[in-house]
């Protein structure tokens, strides 16, 4: 299937590992050249020969903390005087801490506002003119399965995410009249650092190997596993594409039905 964004430019945020690169990589395949950033120089130069190595497109990597507004403008500067485009933004950033109502503070819940919250404002905020003036754009934000279904030791997560998911649909009612389609992809318990990182935490707690963790988390899915971060990439380049130009203010789980409500 062609998805139709050959030659297309997308920005994906955090994008030097995990759920971030694996976008990069589905969008790259598409042939969509791009903007890749991280806060760590070494990982997303890595990350871009990698993607060039495979796909053969032009990839701009760049050093970006999406907690810092004047790294996002920067970053935003960047891409646009080179590509003087971008048509596809994939908001992610990594997940904000642990923790209880009574063990987290201030700092941490600020915090984690800039970094789930803000980021995608800020991000969305600086391309939308662009895509509005060609009256054609994308918009993914990858947030997670604790937007629908909160879960306990993601408090912060839990609270912050359904924000996004409240915002993409307001922002889909209003720019869907000119060609915009704005989504949210809301993975499950998917294989990546982030996950190990969790698994380490919660493994601890339930006095378990990290192993048995995560194999007992497998059994309350109900495919039976984890998802591959290249699964949510897949979702994430076809709502990037033509092929999906009707699918707006949509939060689509991709979590292998783990989600127990009615969505």
């Amino acid at each position: 299937m062609d998805l139709g964004i050959k030659n297309k430019v997308a920005f994906v945020s955090a994008s030097s590992q995990g759920i971030g690169k694996a976008a990069a990589l589905s969008l790259a395949k598409e042939g969509a050249r791009l903007v890749i950033c991280s806060r760590n120089v070494q990982s997303i130069n890595a990350t871009a020969d990698e993607i060039r190595s495979a796909t053969g497109v032009e990839v701009i990597p760049l050093t970006a903390d999406v907690t810092k507004p004047e790294e996002i403008d920067a970053a935003v500067k960047i891409a646009l005087k080179h590509f003087g485009t971008i048509d596809i933004l994939v908001n992610n950033a990594g997940g904000p801490p642990t923790g209880t109502i009574t063990s987290l503070p201030d700092s941490e819940w600020e915090r984690g506002f800039n970094l789930t919250m803000m980021s995608m404002i800020r991000m969305t905020r600086s391309f939308l003119p662009v895509m509005e003036e060609k009256r054609w754009g994308r918009i993914i934000s990858i947030v997670s399965l604790s937007a629908k279904q909160p879960i306990d030791d993601l408090m912060i997560s839990s609270t912050l995410r359904p924000g996004i998911l409240g915002l993409t649909k307001l922002l889909a009612n209003q720019y869907g009249k000119h060609g915009i389609t704005i989504n949210t992809v809301c993975p499950g318990n998917v294989l990546t650092q982030r996950q190990l990182e969790l698994g380490a935490l919660r493994s601890k707690e339930q006095n378990l190997k990290l192993e048995e963790y995560l194999q007992e988390s497998a059994k309350n899915i109900p495919i039976g596993r984890m998802g591959k971060p290249e699964e949510i990439g897949d979702v994430i380049a076809f709502l990037a594409s033509e092929r999906a130009a009707y699918i707006n203010g949509t939060n689509m789980l991709v979590d292998g039905g783990q989600a127990k409500g009615i969505h």
